[in-house]
């Protein structure tokens, strides 16, 4: 009889570790909220109180909310306690070419197309392109999040909404949140020490670690969430690291908290993703602040010269000379790639410890919620099968790695831009992966589609490439016929899309007036 598996171990805590203990706490040792008084795991965090959380991963994706009820946590606390804001999409300024003028940007909204269900109106927007941008046509949200407006009003329940959304988040406060939550509402076990060794046992698997002040812990699983430094998957197990540099530059940031100097300042209600000559520039509005951050290439750009333009586009957007004269940059190192497993023998590494790219279109919190949340659905009874579950789990891993970096890469292949290196460089063919190169050869016949994507639960959907293909002018040929019955139900989905546009133009708050009134009395619960 094989022993079950009962005692978990998560090296690191940040939003990865806190986030993991708290799905498999909630999915194997709470019923409605209510902690089992014999828990089925035993979960133990070790954080070191000698390495700082990176505190910069401040916009999630709609899977969040269920994430966030998942662990029981109220949405009304979330918001107050960790300074949110609501996100409805990415928005791309300055991406498609060099002009500056404001017509060159477009949406990458949350929702999916209206209809998707009944129709791709993909198709049968392609002859109006010149007149309609793809987001307008198929979503209220371009216009929704062009007028700063929140999601839903203040009569809707927690995690309901009108339109579909993420958050703006302060992470540090976040992670402050959940472990709160997961030591005191979800019985898990927190430990502030250092791991100074890792043993294994005859079969390779790790058997338990020695710390500083605590000793031996043992596990029978073990789960590192130690960001880049991936002590036990990368450098105990030795599993390979998968450069991405020759496909995505960006290498180097800099980030800057900037306090809004006017506390009535509107509060965006999407990320801005603004190109500059060397990267791009993210720009999340919060409640009391902005967190905005310059990524760029150390092979197109040095330090002195990214600075410069990072303290540029914060004057140009609002702030004095002299607030941003005083504002400390951090610099942040990016090693663009990921580890060719996530899970070797007894280990299974979630966030950064696994792989990171860059923060464009947000995707490394997304990829810590699924994979802890495929381990805590899929946690293996023994360790007989755990190999067998393993394998499935690395396959999907591998999957999504190879979908972000297609779908990141196409943000920068597309772009017409040509002032300078950085932006020419992209477009080599010698930097696109053949996966892509043969999608876009396909995407100049026909729109994309799900036919796509060939795997189950991508985490990009074919809309997305459609937003993002459509946004920045990529050119598809025309479909030669369409039948006289979907072009009606087309032109009627249309028409459903503009009028709930105007709908919800006059009737959702603004961003800032709806957290004023979350503040005051928040959400219905559910």
């Amino acid at each position: 009889m094989q022993k079950p598996i009962t005692q978990i171990v998560i090296v690191g805590g940040g939003t990865a570790g806190w986030i993991t203990a708290g799905l498999l706490a909630a999915e194997h040792n709470v019923d409605k909220g209510v902690l089992a008084h014999s828990p089925k795991l035993n979960i133990t965090l070790i954080e070191s109180p000698e390495v700082a959380t990176i505190g910069v991963g401040e916009g999630t994706w709609p899977s969040m909310r269920s994430t966030l009820s998942k662990i029981g946590i109220d949405e009304n606390d979330f918001i107050r306690r960790c300074d949110a804001s609501f996100k409805q999409g990415s928005r791309f300024i300055h991406w498609r070419n060099d002009t500056p003028d404001s017509s060159n940007s477009y949406l990458h909204p949350f929702s999916l197309p209206h209809g998707h269900q009944e129709l791709d109106l993909c198709p049968f927007w392609l002859p109006h392109a010149q007149h309609v941008s793809f987001a307008k046509a198929v979503s209220n949200q371009d216009v929704v999040s062009q007028l700063g407006l929140a999601p839903k009003t203040i009569s809707t329940a927690q995690y309901h909404f009108q339109n579909n959304y993420g958050y703006h988040l302060n992470a540090g406060k976040f992670s402050q949140l959940l472990t709160e939550h997961c030591t005191q509402k979800l019985g898990v076990n927190h430990i502030y020490d250092h791991v100074e060794q890792i043993v294994n046992n005859e079969q390779g698997d790790i058997e338990k670690l020695i710390t500083k002040q605590h000793g031996e812990i043992s596990g029978q699983l073990f789960i590192d969430c130690t960001g880049v430094k991936s002590l036990l998957l990368g450098e105990h197990l030795h599993v390979p690291f998968l450069c991405q540099k020759s496909v995505l530059f960006n290498d180097s940031a800099l980030a800057v908290q900037v306090p809004y100097e006017d506390p009535a300042t509107a509060i965006a209600s999407c990320t801005h993703s603004t190109a500059q000559p060397n990267g791009w520039i993210w720009d999340i509005g919060l409640p009391t602040r902005k967190g905005v951050g310059y990524v760029y290439s150390s092979s197109h750009s040095n330090d002195t010269q990214a600075e410069q333009v990072l303290r540029r586009y914060i004057t140009a957007n609002g702030t004095s000379d002299k607030l941003a004269s005083q504002l400390e940059l951090r610099k942040l190192n990016i090693n663009p790639g990921y580890h060719a497993k996530c899970w070797q023998n007894n280990c299974i590494a979630i966030g950064m410890a696994a792989g990171f790219i860059e923060p464009l279109e947000a995707s490394a919190l997304a990829l810590i919620e699924w994979t802890a949340s495929t381990l805590a659905q899929q946690l293996p009874p023994n360790r007989q099968v755990m190999d067998t579950i393993a394998d499935r789990v690395n396959l999907r891993y591998q999957q999504h790695w190879q979908q972000i970096i297609d779908f990141l890469k196409l943000h920068y292949v597309i772009s017409q831009r040509d002032a300078d290196d950085y932006w020419c460089d992209h477009r080599q063919n010698s930097s696109i992966p053949e996966r892509l190169q043969a999608q876009l050869e396909l995407w100049r016949y026909q729109a994309p589609s799900q036919h796509d994507i060939s795997y189950k639960e991508a985490l990009f959907p074919a809309a997305s490439f459609q937003y993002v293909l459509y946004g920045m002018g990529f050119q598809t040929q025309l479909p030669s016929q369409v039948k006289p019955s979907l072009q009606q139900l087309a032109q009627r989905l249309f028409t459903d899309n503009q009028q709930r546009t105007q709908a919800l133009s006059k009737s959702l708050p603004t961003n800032r007036a709806l957290l004023d009134k979350v503040a005051q009395y928040g959400f219905p619960k559910l």
